[in-house]
């Protein structure tokens, strides 16, 4: 049984969020992120949003893709794909080994979480407002 960490990502900053889930599935435990829509990224909202919109863009057809997410919770799963080396085994087996929710499911309302909470410094969008826009 492998060990499971729930994270809290309620106003936490999404590369660290995403980092942190990145090393502990590499390290062979299984992550559970919660309320993704409330996640932040840091700096200009409109910055931010025109480079989401470009990401997005870049792709070619839609048949062949890049394909990239539009909803809060794949768009963390996505960043933290980022962070490992998906296209090699343990990379790809620890990807799978992380789960992403935009709200908290009924398994989860008790159990302890680990709050990734930072406080702000600058300007920041939340994930959910920013896939509003896109």
């Amino acid at each position: 049984m492998t060990t499971k960490i729930i994270i809290d990502a309620t106003d936490g900053i999404l590369g660290r969020i995403a980092g942190f889930a990145a090393k502990q599935s590499l390290l062979g435990k299984s992550v559970v992120i919660v309320n993704c829509n409330e996640v932040l990224i840091t700096g200009d909202p409109r910055t931010t949003i025109n480079a989401y919109k470009a990401k997005i863009s870049r792709g070619g057809s839609a048949q062949k893709g890049p394909y990239f997410p539009k909803t809060p919770e794949r768009i963390m799963k996505r960043t933290t794909r980022g962070m490992l080396s998906h296209k090699q085994g343990r990379g790809s087996d620890a990807l799978k080994r992380v789960i992403c929710y935009n709200s908290v499911p009924e398994e989860f309302k008790d159990a302890e979480k680990i709050s990734m909470k930072r406080e702000l410094k600058g300007k920041a969008i939340k994930l959910s407002k920013l896939s509003k826009e896109l």
